[in-house]
């Protein structure tokens, strides 16, 4: 991969951690989008990978999308890459999890729901402000109403309102908030849990939650117990964590 110019990429025990790295306040632009994008493609064929984590560097997380790149001369290649990021995101068979530091608005609060967890530390402030500049955020009107209903979400896009970490997860965006001296470790021993896992495993969790959506109770049963007995079930990994658990040792993962 090219040298990254605006984020930090690490990658370690399956865990691969992004670290948005714009000063002064990660703001996204055009290139930054691109970047994030080509380090998640590059991810995304990584079969060794179980999680992948967003932090950030200073006092915010990420204040938005850059509002030169806004302008209308900008605006389609504005959203061509901020649409391929969070498709980036939304894409990965692995768990994603947004480790919210500082200040998340904007399209930063959009990258931030487009993860499937969001630990937020207390002194992080969420909110779609875009409404005082004219715009509206696109991705945060159709993410938004699944994880917190349409009442909601049409108040955060109006009103513009900066909220608490303890307000956005009251509302279900937000999975966990913790304590600012805690932060840090906290977010390492949530993913710390992971590294004991299976990365087939972990990818197929994740596909069971996905592959129901948007079914009735009947269909969506006999989707999940077919893929169990069907896929899991075909897989050596799922023999091992039987045979391991009998044993009373430890699995040893042949991620097929």
């Amino acid at each position: 991969m090219a040298d990254m110019q605006f984020i930090r990429l690490d990658t370690a025990d399956g865990v691969a951690r992004i670290t948005l790295a714009r000063p002064k306040h990660n703001v996204l632009d055009i290139a930054m989008m691109n970047e994030l994008s080509n380090a998640l493609e590059a991810l995304a064929v990584d079969d060794a990978l179980k999680c992948v984590v967003f932090g950030a560097e200073g006092r915010s997380w990420c204040a938005g999308v850059e509002v030169a790149d806004h302008q209308p001369a900008m605006a389609p290649d504005m959203i061509a890459a901020f649409n391929r990021m969070l498709g980036r995101i939304e894409a990965m068979e692995v768990p994603t999890v947004a480790a919210v530091q500082g200040a998340c608005l904007g399209g930063g609060m959009e990258a931030a729901i487009a993860c499937d967890t969001i630990i937020a530390s207390d002194k992080a402030k969420f909110g779609q402000p875009e409404v005082k500049l004219g715009f509206f955020p696109p991705y945060a009107a159709i993410r938004l109403p699944p994880l917190i209903g349409a009442a909601k979400t049409i108040e955060i896009c109006t009103f513009g309102k900066i909220y608490r970490a303890s307000e956005a997860q009251a509302m279900g965006f937000v999975t966990h908030v913790v304590a600012a001296d805690d932060f840090t470790e906290y977010v390492d021993r949530f993913i710390q849990e992971i590294h004991a896992c299976s990365p087939l495993i972990v990818r197929l969790n994740k596909r069971a939650v996905r592959n129901h959506l948007g079914l009735t109770a009947e269909p969506a049963v006999a989707r999940v117990s077919d893929y169990f007995l069907n896929t899991l079930m075909k897989t050596e990994d799922v023999l091992e964590g039987i045979a391991s658990f009998e044993e009373k040792r430890q699995p040893v993962w042949k991620n097929k």
